[in-house]
């Protein structure tokens, strides 16, 4: 009876460890590739005059990316105001070039 209870809390001690260094590891948000910045064409700032993240509008680069439904934002990678307007809407990065950062917000 002894051994059985040792084989059980050692199958639970490693089943543990196990669980929390899964817990641990980090795993990276996948996003499109990285391209060079390309020609875009800024119409206005997304959520008000002054905000970083600007409306996008048709380019060569943009034209697949842009949907009748949706707006075309584009964020500096990296900055605050793509952490708030993430935070705000919940939408995922679709592609992303050297310096931005590409969302398509849908209307609401």
């Amino acid at each position: 009876m002894e051994r059985r209870l040792e084989k059980i809390m050692r199958a639970i001690c490693a089943c543990a460890l196990a669980l929390t260094v899964t817990g641990c590891v980090e795993t990276a948000q996948e996003v499109a590739i990285s391209e060079p910045d390309p020609e875009l064409n800024f119409v206005r700032g997304y959520r008000s005059v002054a905000d970083e993240c600007q409306l996008v509008g048709e380019t060569a680069f943009t034209g697949d990316l842009l949907d009748g439904s949706a707006d075309l934002v584009a964020c500096p990678t990296g900055s605050a105001a793509m952490a708030s307007l993430m935070a705000e809407t919940g939408a995922p990065v679709i592609t992303q070039t050297n310096s931005f950062s590409f969302f398509s917000i849908p209307y609401r």
